[in-house]
């Protein structure tokens, strides 16, 4: 078994640390779209500065810039407003850092690959592990330049990286791209403009433990209603005491709702974030707040009743339920998706899907074992080539999505989740299980035999199976009975354990010692046949 990576142990997922809802604000009237609009827009304008200047300072930011910033921004706004602001331009900044430090990684990868693969003859065929030589000198020579192109930038982003500079599209890249190709995005310049004025707004605010139902910029009480501090330019369109507009619509959030209003009532912090959907014309609110993190069950405790293996595919999850000891119990399961469609019907369909499965394993008690994947460098074209099929396959995986909903739905059913290494799951599965377990009614797929590798390697049970005795003779007559221990294994033919208490058998104590002593048994093939044979002397009666 050389050359295997070293397994990594299998651990319970801990839950969430946050939770976030969304209700739709209904029955907006047209002045609250208005000041909504006016509101965002105004507060976009102030990001975006502040965006500007943060990314200027790069590395050499520091406390005393902070607050800088923040005395700059509360004279055009507010000092909560103020506070959001500088808090969310902040981690924009952090995120294009981390997305910056990913992409490097990913230009690393790929001119590795590509100079392994120029150094080899051409021709040369590859490994499991490493890709071989280019298949004509065309090929390669159209590498050399790809490399050279991969070079430049990788040194341009390793420069920025050092300075800290970062590039950061307020709205979105892809859509300020989308400007310049209407058609091909099915768009006309009235929607893409509204769309990139929604996307720009800025309506969000942070929570405060100990205020008034936990935000005093956004404000939501517990029956719904739903205030807004406005910035300081727009005060005189305030409808309410203290520079404050309340909105005509309520909020009652159905999910959570009863969590979400105790949360408020003892004025624990949640933030809320306000955003329009231009496709709909319609206006969302979404609270969200961080919950204490909840202590996860010893991994012992949550295999003590078995598992269900889950394997991850690109259209389906395959599922099969086993016992303690590892062994495949009924049949397996398929929980379909279909990953088509807008972002709102994809992820409806992923959702569909994990409430089924999870509904199944409540069922039984059950825990859900499932692969700790990660497919961040696997969908390099340097390292898969021209198996454009295979990359477009891990690339629509869900890896992402699915894991952020079955954390979130798991924990809110109390069912435990198990993360194993998904290192050579799906080979091995498909080499030990999938033929004993198809049969003339059955047919097993690969992705079957995968979620039994997976739920045994959760339960710490080795994948490989234990073959069976021979059928012509169910004895140790071809060897011994299963390949896992030899026949000099000790402790396999040695007496058996006595168990106190009352006996059932008509056997006297005492006499039964020597019952697994094979040698001191007149039986065919042992030494006890061999010893020296002397007849016993006549008795002198006879």
């Amino acid at each position: 078994m050389s050359g295997l990576r070293e397994m990594g142990a299998p651990f319970v997922v801990p839950g969430p640390s946050g939770v976030a809802v969304r209700d739709r604000l209904k029955n907006l009237t047209a002045q609250d779209e208005a000041v909504l609009r006016l509101v965002g827009g105004h507060l976009g304008m102030l990001a975006a500065r502040d965006l500007k200047v943060r990314c200027t300072a790069g590395l050499e930011h520091d406390n005393e810039q902070w607050a800088h910033r923040k005395r700059e921004l509360t004279g055009r706004s507010s000092s909560r407003w103020a506070g959001s602001l500088t808090k969310a331009t902040h981690d924009q900044w952090a995120l294009a850092r981390r997305a910056q430090q990913a992409h490097i990684r990913k230009l690393e990868a790929g001119v590795d690959a590509i100079r392994h693969r120029l150094s080899l003859p051409l021709g040369e065929r590859g490994g499991k592990r490493a890709a071989g030589g280019y298949r004509s000198r065309r090929e390669w020579h159209a590498k050399t330049r790809r490399l050279r192109v991969l070079e430049d930038r990788l040194e341009r982003a390793r420069t920025d990286w050092a300075a800290g500079r970062v590039r950061v599209v307020r709205g979105g890249k892809r859509l300020l791209n989308a400007r310049h190709h209407l058609e091909q995005a099915r768009l006309t310049e009235s929607r893409w403009r509204a769309r990139w004025e929604a996307a720009r707004r800025f309506l969000q605010a942070d929570g405060e433990t100990g205020k008034r139902y936990g935000n005093e910029t956004i404000r939501v009480g517990p029956d719904g209603e739903v205030s807004i501090k406005l910035p300081a330019p727009l005060a005189h369109l305030a409808n309410a005491p203290h520079g404050r507009y309340v909105l005509g619509a309520r909020v009652s959030f159905a999910h959570r709702g009863e969590t979400w209003r105790d949360w408020v009532q003892v004025n624990r912090a949640v933030a809320y974030r306000i955003h329009e959907d231009t496709d709909r014309t319609r206006w969302y609110l979404t609270a969200s707040w961080t919950i204490p993190p909840v202590q996860t069950m010893p991994l012992a405790a949550v295999r003590a009743r078995g598992v269900i293996g889950v394997d991850t595919n690109a259209d389906h999850l395959a599922a099969w339920r086993l016992d303690t000891h590892g062994n495949p119990i009924g049949a397996p399961r398929r929980f379909a998706y279909t990953l088509t469609g807008t972002a709102q019907h994809r992820d409806a369909q992923v959702r569909h899907a994990l409430t089924r499965l999870l509904h199944w394993a409540r069922r039984h008690h059950l825990a859900l074992a499932v692969e700790d994947l990660d497919f961040t460098a696997e969908t390099s074209r340097e390292k898969h080539g021209r198996r454009k099929h295979f990359r477009k396959l891990i690339s629509g995986m869900p890896v992402a999505r699915l894991r952020t909903r079955l954390v979130s739905m798991a924990a809110e059913l109390g069912i435990p989740l198990v993360a194993v290494d998904p290192a050579y799951t799906s080979k091995w599965g498909a080499q030990h299980w999938q033929k004993p377990l198809t049969s003339s009614k059955r047919t097993t797929t690969r992705h079957d035999a995968a979620a039994v590798a997976i739920g045994r390697r959760a339960l710490e049970h080795p994948i490989r199976r234990r073959t069976a005795p021979p059928r012509t003779h169910q004895s140790d007559g071809y060897g011994h009975r299963t390949v896992q221990a030899g026949p000099a294994t000790p402790g396999r033919e040695g007496p058996r354990p006595r168990i106190p208490g009352p006996r059932t058998r008509s056997v006297p104590p005492g006499l039964g010692v020597n019952a697994g002593n094979q040698n001191a048994q007149h039986r065919s093939g042992r030494s006890a046949e061999h010893e020296p044979w002397q007849q016993d002397s006549l008795p002198l009666s006879l």
